[in-house]
């Protein structure tokens, strides 16, 4: 059995993270041992690596918040669960390993037959897309919804959620180069930011009111985004790529009553029901497993490669998720 783990943080993050052997404990009652299909590289992995996430584990850590797994032995007092079913990995585990001890009653079961590298992703990026689209504006068929990053995973879903409800979407990128597969993904219009963004995203939504915001970057694309909106629209700010506090001008706030919100995933999970959350992950699970909802793997590593892993997944210009598939092909 092997895992990721990293002692200390620091600025280059796949120097601080090796794979080291590990043995898991006996089984205590109500747990089972998993063995780990396939986790995801998330931008919030790297900055928890580097030390600038909000939220921060005590070291040593493993890394890797999401994943997917089998279960390999049952603990006892396990009825509810069976050797070989697929499961959710539980959040914040430390995905980044061969192996994890799980609680079972903690555990989400999922679709049989559905590709494990597509469903390891569904614990944060498809959830945050569905979210923001249901959580801030009360949108309905017919309405546009503006977004930049629009080319990363969360983008991805967010397109395609959008689109099955009937939305239509303003799909912003920060090069000339990621238009085509954004476009592909089923966007409705794609456009290169700039300073003129709120011009062009009114002109291409036929000066209907553009009513939500989202924004991945901070810096002044949050104003290009702002600047897009119709009167009383919302940006949800959920990420800062460019490094930079989100910027909005006055006149925004002042004038056409804009407002800025903040998202974050790990908030919603310690307020949201248990029912409520067992309802958006089993949306999202069936969309998954039916092929709705899917998103681009740019490459897949061993755990042994993690520190190539690592630094694929901090590197900019990706057409796609870093996924550590940690026992070998699936």
């Amino acid at each position: 059995m092997k895992k990721a783990q990293y002692t200390q943080r620091g600025p280059v993050p796949q120097d601080v993270i090796d794979a080291v052997e590990f043995q898991t404990p006996p089984l205590s009652a109500g747990q089972v041992l998993i063995e780990v299909l396939a986790a995801p590289i998330n931008p919030s992995d790297v900055l928890t690596l580097t030390g600038e996430y909000g939220l921060l584990p005590p070291l040593p850590a493993v890394g890797g918040n999401e994943g997917v797994g089998r279960i390999a032995e049952l603990g006892p007092e396990v009825t509810q669960l069976k050797v070989g079913q697929t499961v959710l990995l539980p959040i914040q585990g430390g995905s980044w390993a061969t192996h994890m001890v799980g609680t079972a009653k903690h555990l989400i079961a999922l679709p049989g037959g559905a590709d494990p590298k597509q469903l390891a992703m569904i614990t944060i990026n498809p959830p945050t897309a569905l979210l923001m689209l249901s959580e801030f504006v009360d949108l309905q068929p017919g309405d546009w919804v503006i977004q930049n990053a629009a080319n990363s995973a969360v983008g991805t879903y967010l397109i395609q959620i959008a689109k099955s409800r009937g939305l239509r979407t303003i799909n912003v990128v920060r090069r000339e180069s990621a238009v085509e597969a954004v476009r592909a993904a089923g966007a409705d219009v794609v456009l290169v930011d700039g300073d003129d963004l709120g011009k062009r995203a009114r002109e291409a939504a036929d000066k209907a009111p553009i009513k939500l915001g989202i924004d991945a970057v901070g810096g002044i694309s949050t104003q290009h985004i702002a600047q897009s909106l119709g009167e009383g629209g919302i940006v949800v700010n959920y990420g800062a790529m460019s490094g930079e506090a989100c910027s909005i001008s006055p006149a925004s706030f002042v004038f056409r009553d804009v407002s800025l919100r903040g998202f974050w995933l790990s908030r919603w999970f310690q307020q949201a029901s248990p029912a409520r959350r067992t309802e958006v992950f089993g949306e999202i699970a069936q969309r998954v497993a039916s092929g709705q909802l899917q998103a681009r793997v740019q490459a897949t590593y061993g755990l042994d490669q993690i520190k190539e892993a690592v630094a694929a997944a901090a590197a900019g210009e990706r057409d796609g998720k870093i996924l550590i598939l940690p026992n070998g092909p699936v």
